[in-house]
C-alpha cells in the first residue's frame, strides 16, 4: 500500500531554518517559539547571520532577564524592526551579546526610532559621569569637569559608550534580518565620529577632574583628530589619531592630555599622538607657533597629507579652529614641494610592503587594491588640484570623491566606481570588526569556508542564481580589488600630467622626456607627437591656454582609456582651434565634467565624429546632463524633422534650402552618433533616429524643388510626386553607412498632358538626387533608385499607372520581396498611399506566394551567398552577407512573409524588427529561433554602425584581432578591451542564427 504524501508542517523544523546545534530544537521549545504563532520569529532568525550563536545568545538572555523576558519576548513577536535589529546584532557579534547578557536591560535601548544626533551623545556620555560646564578664563562650549571621577568612571563610561555603539550597530545590521533601511556608510561613519567625539570630551572631563581639582583648568588645551576620525569616517573599532595644542604648553596641559588619553583607553578605545610633530619621540602638547614653526621647517611630505583630515573634535575649539586656520594654507601648497609626487607614490609603496605576503589577498586595509589605495589616490589628487580649486578642501573620502568628480578632477564613473569599492571594503572591514569588537581588517583565510558564510550574510550578501554567497562574496572581492588597483595606478599619474600639461618653466616638474615616457606608460603610441599637441594647446599666456592646462591632466587620462588615444589628442587640438573663438567651449569642459569625459571618448573613439562635431559644435553642449538625463537624449525625432523642414521652408532658393536642411541633418547625425558612442541608445533607437533625419531631409529637398519649379513656370506643378522609400530606408532601419533607396511615382493632374508632366517629374526626381549627392564634408547623402522596375535601365520615374501595368504583368520574385519593405517616405502622401495599395496584392498576394517563386528566391539567395561577397572578404565576419549577416536575417523574415502575410495581416510591415515580433506572436517560429535571429540582427547592426563610427566610412567586414576590432568592440557595446571575445561572440552568434536561417530556408 502507497502512503499519501506527509504534508509538510506549517512550523519550520530546525534543518529549514539553518540550525546546526544539536542543542537548537530544545532551544526553541525553552523559548516557546516552535509553534504556528512563532513562525514570523523563526524565519527572521534563520536570516541571521549565524541563526545558532543568536538562539545560543537568547537563552543566556532569557536566564539573564529572568521575570523580564516575557516583556521582550512579546516585543520580539510583535515589532519587527526591534526584531531585525536584535536577530542582526546577535548574529554578527558575540562581543555585543555578551554585553546584553551583562546588562541585560539595555535590549530596551534598540528600540529608540533614530540614532541619537551628535549633542545627544555628548550629553549622554557626560551625564555618566555627571559632567557640568567647566568655568573660569578658559571655559568654552566643549570642555567639562566630571562628577565622578574616580575608578568608577571608567566602568560608567564604559558602559554608556558600549550602550551607544550597539545602537548603531543594531541599526547597522537590522536589514541583515528584517525589511530595514539600510543606514548609508557615510552615516555610519559621521555618527562613529561624533560618538568619538562625545567620548574625548567625557575623558577630558575626567581628566579636568584629576588634574585640576583644587581650582579653574588654567590652560587652553584644543584635542585635533585626525586620520579618519577627523575624516568623520571611522571604524566600529579603531586607535582616534589626535594632536594637541595648548596654550601655554606647560606640565598641566601635558597632564590633561595624557590623562584624557589613559581615560579613553580604558573606556572606550586607543587615542594615538604618534602623529604630532616629530611623532612619539616629539613633545605631546605644544603652542600653535610652535607647531607652526615644525611645519615650516621640518615637516615632511606625508606629515602634510596626514594634516588634510585635521578637524578640532573638543576642548578648546576657538584654539582648535585657529590651528586649522593655520595650517590649512601650507596643506594645500605642499604639492609645489620638489619631489612631493614621488614622496607620495614611495609612502604607498612603502606601506603595502609592510603586509605580509602571506595577508596581501587577506588585507582589506593595506593590500593592492584596498582601502589605502582609495585614500592614497583621493588625497594626493586633492592636495595637488586644491591648491586653486577651494571644492577640494572637504576631509572625507566619499565627500572628496564627489567633489573631485564634480570638478572634472575625476570621471564620474571612476568616482562612482571607487566610491562603491571603497564603502564595500569598508563594510567588510566593519563587520570583522564587530563580531568580537576587535581592531581587524584581514579576511578569513581560503579555507576558513565558515568565516566566509558568516561574513556573507553579515555583510547581506545572497546567492545570486549561479554562485552560493560565499562565491558571490568571493567574485566581490575580487573584482572590487582588482578596480580599486586599476583605478589608483590610473589616478596617480594625474599629476604627472598636470606638469606635463602647464608647461610652464616655473611649474614644470617633469623634463620632456620624463613627460613623454608617462604619455606613453599612459597608452599614446606616438608620445613625442602628443607632447607636440599640449605645447600647442598650452602655449603662450592666454586665458585659454591657462584652462587648457587645467583641463588636459584630466583630459588626457580620459584619452588614454579610449582605443586610438594619439587620433583623440589630434582630434581634441583640431576641434579646440576649430572653436578658438567660441568662449563657451573650455568653460563647458571645465565646469561640467560629463562634457569632458564624454567629449573624451567619443574623439578617442571615432574618426567619424571630430569633422561632424568641429561643423556642428552646439553638440557638444549637450554632453552635459539635464535634469532628466544626458541632454543628447532631449531631441525627439519628430521635433527634429519638423526641425529640418521648417529650417529648408524658409528659403526659395533649392540650393540654400538643402543646404539649410544638411546644417541640421550634421546636428543631428553628431548627436545620435555621439549618444549611440556613449552607450545611450540601442541598435532600434539609432535605426530610427536616422531613418527619421533621412526622411526629413528628403521630404525637405523635394519640397524646396518643387516650390523653386512652380515658381519657374509660374503654375503649379503638373503632377503630383511621392518617393516611397525601399530597403532599410522603407523599414526605417538605416545605419550610418546606409544610402536612401527609394521609388519616385508621379501621377499627371487633370488636365495636364502625361508626356509634360513625366518630363517634369524626372527633372524634380534629378535635381533632389544632385543636391542630396552634391559632394560634402557631411557624411554623404546618396539616393538610390536601383530597385526600380527594369533597374537602372528603367526609367527613372513611372506613373501610378506604368507601376501597376509593370508589377502585375512583369514582377519577378525578387522585385516582390524588395516591395515588402516599401513605404511611403515623401512627397504627396496620398499619392504614396494609393502606390502601396497598388503594390499590396502584388507582395502580398492571396494564398501566399507561389512555390515557384520561393524556389526562385532560395535560388538567388544561394547564388548571393556564393557571388555577392566581396573578394577576399571572411564570410564568418562580413556584416551584411557574412553568415548570419544583415542580408541572412532579412531574407529569412521576407520569405516568411511572403508565405504567411496574406493570413497574418500583422506581417504588413516594412520593419525586421517588428516582424520577427510578429512572427513569434504567432508561432510561425520557435521562440528560441525568432530570439536568434533577432540578436544576429542587432549584433551584425551594431557592429557595422560600430564600423562606420571607427573608421569615419561605410564598410561591412570586421578587421581580424588588432587594435582597430578593440576599437569596434568598445563601440559596439562590447564591455571589455577584449576585441577577440568581442569577435568570438559575433561568429558565436551569428553561427547559430545561420542554423536558423539555412532551416527556414531548407524547408518546404
Amino acid at each position: 500500500m502507497v502512503r499519501p504524501p506527509t504534508a509538510r508542517s506549517a512550523v519550520p523544523g530546525v534543518g529549514r531554518l539553518g540550525l546546526l546545534e544539536p542543542t537548537a530544537a530544545a532551544s526553541l521549545r525553552e523559548l516557546g517559539w516552535d509553534n504556528v504563532d512563532g513562525v514570523p520569529v523563526l524565519w527572521a532568525l534563520s536570516r541571521s547571520p549565524d541563526a545558532d550563536l543568536t538562539l545560543s545568545t537568547l537563552i543566556r538572555l532569557r536566564e539573564s532577564l529572568e521575570d523580564g523576558w516575557a516583556e521582550l519576548d512579546s516585543a520580539i513577536r510583535a515589532e519587527t524592526r526591534l526584531r531585525g535589529r536584535l536577530f542582526g546584532l546577535l548574529g554578527s557579534s558575540t562581543a555585543f551579546g555578551d554585553h546584553l547578557v551583562a546588562a541585560p536591560a539595555a535590549w530596551k535601548i534598540l528600540r529608540r526610532p533614530e540614532l541619537p544626533p551628535r549633542e545627544e551623545l555628548i550629553a549622554d556620555l557626560l551625564d555618566a559621569v555627571d559632567a557640568k560646564p567647566e568655568t573660569g578664563p578658559h571655559a568654552g562650549p566643549m570642555l567639562f569637569r566630571a562628577g565622578i571621577a574616580g575608578p568608577e568612571a571608567i566602568a560608567l563610561l564604559r558602559g554608556r559608550y558600549r550602550d551607544q555603539l550597539m545602537l548603531l550597530a543594531a541599526v547597522d545590521l537590522a536589514s541583515t534580518v528584517e525589511n530595514e533601511p539600510v543606514p548609508p556608510y557615510t552615516v555610519v561613519g559621521m555618527h562613529l565620529s561624533d560618538l568619538a567625539d562625545a567620548a574625548l570630551t567625557a575623558a577630558l572631563s575626567v581628566a579636568v577632574a584629576r588634574v585640576c581639582k583644587n581650582g579653574e583648568v588654567p590652560v587652553r588645551l584644543a584635542v585635533i583628530a585626525m586620520g579618519k576620525c577627523g575624516a568623520r569616517e571611522l571604524n566600529y573599532v579603531s586607535d582616534v589619531d589626535v594632536v594637541f595644542v595648548a596654550e601655554p604648553a606647560d606640565a598641566t596641559a601635558t597632564r590633561l592630555a595624557a590623562e584624557m588619553m589613559s581615560v579613553a583607553g580604558s573606556a572606550f578605545f586607543e587615542v594615538d599622538a604618534a602623529l604630532r610633530p616629530e611623532g612619539k619621540a616629539g613633545a605631546l602638547v605644544r603652542t600653535l607657533d610652535s607647531h607652526l614653526a615644525y611645519y615650516k621647517r621640518w615637516a615632511r611630505t606625508w606629515e602634510f597629507q596626514a594634516l588634510l583630515k585635521n578637524r578640532p573634535m573638543t576642548g578648546d575649539l576657538e584654539l582648535g579652529q585657529q590651528y586649522r586656520d593655520a595650517l590649512m594654507p601650507m596643506v594645500w601648497t605642499a604639492s609645489e614641494r620638489p619631489d612631493f609626487v614621488a614622496d607620495v607614490q614611495a609612502m604607498r609603496r612603502r606601506v603595502e610592503d609592510l603586509v605580509p605576503a602571506d595577508l596581501r589577498e587577506r588585507e582589506l586595509k593595506l593590500g593592492a587594491g584596498s582601502l589605502r589605495d582609495v585614500e592614497f589616490a583621493v588625497q594626493l589628487l586633492q592636495l595637488v588640484h586644491g591648491r586653486v580649486d577651494e571644492s577640494l578642501h572637504v576631509t572625507n573620502t566619499v565627500e572628496a570623491l564627489a567633489a573631485l568628480a564634480a570638478g572634472g578632477y575625476v570621471g564620474r564613473d571612476d568616482a562612482a566606481n571607487l566610491t562603491a569599492s571603497y564603502e564595500f571594503l569598508r563594510l567588510l572591514e566593519h563587520r570583522l570588526q564587530l563580531q568580537r569588537l576587535k581592531r581587524t581588517h584581514t579576511l578569513p583565510a581560503a579555507d576558513d569556508e565558515e568565516g566566509m558564510r558568516w561574513l556573507a550574510r553579515a555583510a547581506h550578501i545572497r546567492p545570486d542564481g549561479r554562485q552560493d554567497a560565499v562565491g558571490v562574496l568571493d567574485t566581490e572581492i575580487r573584482r572590487n580589488a582588482v578596480r580599486v588597483r586599476r583605478l589608483h595606478a590610473k589616478l596617480f599619474y594625474r599629476p604627472l600630467l598636470d606638469a606635463v600639461a602647464r608647461m610652464d618653466s616655473d611649474a614644470l616638474r617633469l623634463s620632456p622626456d620624463a613627460a613623454v615616457r608617462q604619455l606613453a606608460a599612459l597608452g599614446y603610441a606616438a608620445p613625442e607627437n602628443a607632447l607636440g599637441h599640449l605645447k600647442a594647446l598650452t602655449g603662450g599666456v592666454s586665458r585659454k591656454g591657462r584652462i587648457q592646462a587645467l583641463l588636459l591632466p584630466t583630459l588626457l587620462e580620459w584619452l588614454g582609456d579610449t582605443p586610438n588615444p594619439d587620433a583623440g589628442l589630434l582630434a581634441y587640438r583640431r576641434v579646440s582651434e576649430g572653436l578658438d573663438d567660441q568662449i563657451w567651449f573650455l568653460r563647458e569642459l571645465r565646469d561640467e565634467g560629463a562634457i569632458a569625459q564624454r567629449l573624451m571618448i567619443v574623439l578617442g573613439s571615432s574618426e567619424y565624429l571630430p569633422d561632424l562635431l568641429i561643423n556642428a559644435p552646439e553638440t557638444i553642449r549637450m554632453y552635459a546632463d539635464g535634469p532628466g538625463g544626458p541632454q543628447l537624449l532631449g531631441p525627439q525625432p519628430d521635433d527634429v524633422a519638423r526641425g529640418i523642414q521648417t529650417a529648408a521652408a524658409r528659403y526659395d532658393d533649392p540650393r540654400r534650402a538643402v543646404a539649410a536642411a544638411r546644417s541640421l541633418r550634421r546636428h543631428e547625425l553628431a548627436r545620435v552618433a555621439s549618444a549611440d558612442l556613449l552607450g545611450m541608445l540601442d541598435v532600434p533607437q539609432v535605426c530610427a533616429a536616422l531613418s527619421s533625419v533621412w526622411v526629413a531631409v528628403l521630404e525637405a529637398a523635394l519640397r524646396a524643388v518643387i516650390r523653386a519649379s512652380e515658381a519657374e513656370r509660374g503654375a503649379r506643378a503638373p503632377a503630383d510626386f511621392a518617393v516611397i522609400g525601399m530597403g532599410r530606408l522603407g523599414g526605417m532601419e538605416l545605419g550610418y553607412g546606409s544610402d536612401a533607396d527609394v521609388l519616385f511615382v508621379c501621377d499627371p493632374r487633370p488636365g495636364e498632358d502625361e508626356t509634360t508632366a513625366m518630363k517634369w517629374a524626372i527633372g524634380v526626381a534629378e535635381k533632389v538626387q544632385r543636391l542630396l549627392g552634391a559632394p560634402s564634408t557631411d557624411p554623404p547623402l546618396q539616393v538610390d533608385a536601383g530597385l526600380r522596375p527594369e533597374g537602372r535601365n528603367g526609367a527613372l520615374v513611372r506613373t501610378l499607372a506604368a507601376y501597376q501595368a509593370y508589377y502585375d504583368q512583369w514582377a519577378q520574385p525578387w522585385e516582390v520581396q524588395a516591395l515588402l519593405r516599401a513605404h511611403q517616405v515623401a512627397g504627396d502622401q496620398d499619392l504614396g498611399v494609393r502606390f502601396l495599395h497598388v503594390i499590396d496584392p502584388i507582395r502580398y498576394p492571396a494564398g501566399g506566394v507561389s512555390a515557384d517563386a520561393v524556389r526562385e528566391i532560395r535560388r538567388i539567395k544561394a547564388r548571393v551567398d556564393s557571388e555577392r561577397l566581396p573578394r577576399g572578404a571572411n564570410p564568418a565576419t562580413h556584416t551584411k552577407l557574412g553568415r548570419g549577416g544583415l542580408a541572412d536575417i532579412e531574407w529569412t523574415v521576407q520569405l516568411l512573409q511572403l508565405r504567411h502575410a496574406h493570413e497574418v495581416p500583422a506581417l504588413h510591415n516594412t520593419s525586421t524588427l517588428q516582424s520577427l515580433d510578429v512572427i513569434e506572436a504567432e508561432g510561425i517560429l520557435e521562440p528560441d529561433d525568432v530570439a536568434l535571429l533577432r540578436e544576429s540582427w542587432i549584433t551584425a547592426t551594431a557592429a557595422r554602425n560600430a564600423l562606420v563610427l571607427v573608421k569615419g566610412k561605410a564598410t561591412d567586414q570586421l578587421p581580424g584581432p588588432g587594435r582597430l576590432l578593440s576599437a569596434v568592440a568598445r563601440v559596439a557595446g562590447w564591455p571589455t578591451d577584449d576585441g577577440s571575445e568581442f569577435l568570438d561572440n559575433y561568429m558565436r552568434i551569428t553561427r547559430r542564427a545561420k542554423a536558423v536561417v539555412e532551416r527556414v530556408f531548407g524547408g518546404e
